[in-house]
């Protein structure tokens, strides 16, 4: 069964880093783009940055200078870096997958496949 796990959040401090990943079991992710997107409380869900299958990035501004996406298909996984934390980062973050030929920065909706997110606490 086709499913995509996160993993990697948890408690920091600003200023502070952490590495998300997010691993695909059931299909190869190389042919996908890959959007990691965040919930905070009481707000919609937004992208933050995606992947296409030939590693092409899109960042949103927010996180632009802060977060850097990857990707190692060898390992089909997908890794969100972020440094710099802010308090305003924290959320619930997701990974999706949908196939490339869509390009890579592509309406939630058309996603196929969606993680059951990791939590980020950025706390002063």
């Amino acid at each position: 069964q086709e499913h995509l796990v996160e993993s990697g959040g948890g408690l920091v401090q600003p200023g502070g880093s952490l590495t998300l990943s997010c691993v695909a079991s059931g299909f190869d992710l190389d042919r996908y783009s890959i959007g990691w997107f965040r919930q905070a409380p009481g707000k919609e869900r937004e992208g933050v940055s995606y992947i296409g299958p030939n590693g092409d990035v899109t960042i949103v501004e927010s996180v632009l200078g802060r977060f850097r996406i990857s990707r190692d298909n060898a390992k089909n996984t997908v890794y969100l870096q972020m440094n710099r934390l802010k308090p305003e980062d924290t959320a619930v973050y997701y990974c999706a997958a949908v196939p490339g030929i869509y390009g890579i920065k592509v309406a939630p909706v058309m996603y196929d496949y969606w993680g059951r997110g990791t939590r980020v606490t950025v706390y002063s």
